[in-house]
């Protein structure tokens, strides 16, 4: 039995908005019956072009039924412009919490709003969940794409296999494409991380020469010193060119045999994490 708190269970026993909108201006289904969970959703907007009438049926577990319920509570009266942008776990803290292995409810929610406001515009799919059906299918139990893996990952910071079977159900059957899951999760997250640190390379490039030696001499003033200073060293930055950071270690740390290691594994690790890795420390 699944722990549910008080507001998912009220949403379950008495669920709002339950049925279906007489000629309405929006109006999509999603998930699939054969797989355990469908959620129909349908609109009418008012003359100001708000959501005026909302309602659901769903095919579906008592979290499937809660997260419906609460979805039509939550848009009613919103414009377009801000029903598309409520996602997931808007519908999560509306119900206070959801069980990990039910959060895939509240995505059937969001996708279903997002589908039947992409139908009143005459478009396909939805705002964040558009082309997730494009791409080659890696849960064949389920039906899911690589791409729409991907777009859960990204809008949830998803990192694991476990974590997109709560989401989307893929790898949750079978279990023939769990590797295959990881793999698209971990070259995603590398691909993000790459483009995370050009970012801050190019954003830190483009900053005047002075305002670079000021943020790096801060860094060895912060970071770097009080290290060296539990040894009785010390250090001195004498020139930056490029991303070359030219210093000189002094105190204790000057004579060391091991101020090579110092220099690299210390002050060059510490430069790298506070600024991007290609930055190179020289001394003098």
């Amino acid at each position: 039995m699944w722990d549910y708190n008080d507001k998912v269970m009220d949403h379950f026993l008495h669920p709002r908005n339950v049925g279906e909108v007489e000629n309405p201006d929006g109006v999509a289904q999603v998930g699939n019956i054969t797989c355990g969970d469908a959620l129909k959703l349908s609109f009418k907007l008012d003359k100001n072009n708000r959501i005026a009438e909302v309602k659901f049926q769903t095919f579906g577990c008592a979290s499937a039924i809660a997260s419906s319920s609460a979805l039509t509570e939550l848009v009613k009266g919103m414009t377009l412009e801000d029903a598309e942008k409520v996602t997931n776990k808007d519908i999560v803290n509306i119900l206070g919490d959801l069980p990990e292995a039910k959060l895939h409810c509240s995505v059937m929610g969001m996708e279903a709003l997002q589908a039947a406001i992409a139908n009143y515009r005459g478009e396909k799919g939805g705002a964040a969940g558009k082309n997730e059906h494009e791409g080659r299918i890696v849960c064949k139990c389920f039906s899911v794409t690589d791409t729409k893996i991907r777009q859960l990952a990204l809008a949830n910071n998803l990192h694991t296999v476990e974590e997109i079977t709560d989401y989307c159900k893929a790898g949750g059957a079978c279990g023939s494409c769990l590797n295959e899951i990881q793999g698209i999760l971990d070259g995603l997250w590398k691909e993000k991380k790459t483009e995370s640190e050009s970012s801050k390379r190019a954003e830190f490039m483009r900053l005047p020469l002075i305002q670079r030696v000021l943020k790096v001499q801060e860094i060895i003033d912060t970071e770097v010193k009080p290290m060296l200073a539990q040894d009785g060293g010390s250090i001195e930055l004498l020139d930056m060119k490029d991303n070359v950071v030219v210093v000189k270690l002094t105190g204790r740390c000057a004579a060391c045999p091991s101020a090579g290691v110092t220099l690299k594994s210390g002050v060059e690790a510490i430069l790298r994490d506070c600024l991007f890795p290609e930055i190179v420390v020289e001394s003098r």
